[in-house]
């Protein structure tokens, strides 16, 4: 069988609902190809563990939606990528179950090249979407391609960054790439599909589902050298991505926040689980350098932190600015952004160690107090 063969295979069964990557694996393992299994008798199925309803669906010989992706894929920057061929990203072969395929949209290239996933809530304080902002920003533009997954809050933050440095960025999707979630990201997605890649593992036609996102989050994990994960509750999807990044050996990075901020909670219990507190672009860096360096990647060079920074941080003189400019009042970090003419993250960053030091307080409402 050719190559050109073997992959009209794994599309028809690609496209066959009901089967994912854990039963592909299963009837190519018993069947030998994915051809064999498509014309396997309903008896030969069954005892190969398919269910009834995938059996049903592949008896029916409906070629309506390999049909569909065939046409889709007629598009130049539209793919369908085998783990047998050698476009296929090796980083995820790496994974328990990996998916056997994966539709892409944009430059294939960025798939082996190095890269970071920045993943967080959907719903972070203003301060958490800047942090991510300015963290995808500077490590894009260090050459690291940055992942999320396309959702709101810190993913689409992240993406942001990226192309707002001009660098690279992929959105690993849970939803066929025909459908983008949510709509409200429709122009980032092609915004990306542009400059970038948009990836998936689920057939032409998926709509959201809550099933999908853990599946889209074990690819975040496994296209990278690390995981930063910025403002995630406890039950945060977030923290399945960093889970699963450290179970498959990757680098795990998490922002600190305020006690008081529920959002900050997750990334505390990963700081206790073992993951690394980063409050700079640098500390990432350095961590990274014998990854880096290992593919190829030179270590860039010190960026301070995240954003381009008037005053130095976490310093005498940045922290009199800040007090000084907090007054004997409660002040919010965007009116202490404005009266100290630093961006938010910087204020954000200065203010996280002047609390972790006990001379400020977070204050319900985001504002913060001199002690």
């Amino acid at each position: 069988m050719t190559e050109t063969q073997s992959s009209a295979a794994w599309l028809e069964l690609a496209c066959t609902p009901g089967i994912g990557a854990v039963l592909a694996h299963r009837l190519v393992a018993y069947f030998g190809s994915p051809a064999a299994a498509l014309a396997a008798s309903d008896d030969e199925l069954a005892r190969a563990g398919l269910p009834q309803r995938p059996r049903e669906q592949l008896r029916a010989n409906d070629r309506s939606a390999s049909n569909a992706a065939r046409a889709w894929l007629q598009a130049p920057d539209h793919h369908f990528l085998v783990h047998t061929e050698p476009r296929f990203p090796n980083a995820i072969l790496e994974l328990e179950g990996a998916p056997p395929w994966l539709y892409a949209s944009g430059d294939l290239d960025l798939l082996n090249r190095p890269a970071i996933a920045i993943v967080g809530s959907r719903n972070p304080t203003a301060g958490g979407r800047e942090l991510a902002h300015d963290f995808a920003r500077t490590l894009a533009n260090a050459g690291l391609v940055v992942v999320s997954g396309l959702a709101r809050g810190i993913d689409a933050a992240a993406h942001e960054g990226a192309l707002a440095a001009g660098g690279m960025t992929i959105a690993v999707c849970g939803t066929g790439l025909d459908q983008v979630y949510p709509a409200v990201n429709a122009t980032l997605a092609e915004r990306i599909v542009a400059n970038g890649l948009l990836l998936s593992e689920f057939a032409l036609g998926t709509k959201p589902a809550r099933g999908n996102f853990p599946r889209r989050n074990r690819v975040i994990a496994g296209l990278t050298q690390a995981t930063l994960v910025v403002e995630a509750a406890r039950e945060s999807g977030s923290l399945i991505t960093a889970r699963l990044a450290a179970e498959a050996g990757r680098d795990v990075f998490a922002v600190p926040g305020s006690i008081h901020n529920p959002l900050a909670r997750g990334c505390h219990q990963l700081i206790r689980d073992g993951a690394e507190l980063v409050e700079s672009v640098d500390q990432i860096f350095t961590s990274l350098a014998p990854k880096l360096h290992a593919v190829g990647m030179a270590q860039p060079e010190a960026h301070g932190e995240p954003g381009e920074s008037k005053t130095p941080q976490a310093d005498a003189d940045s922290a009199s600015v800040l007090i000084q400019a907090m007054g004997h009042a409660p002040a919010r970090i965007d009116e202490l952004a404005a009266r100290t003419d630093w961006n938010a993250s910087d204020v954000a960053s200065t203010l996280l160690i002047l609390e972790l030091e006990g001379r400020v307080v977070s204050l319900p409402g985001g504002a913060y107090a001199p002690m």
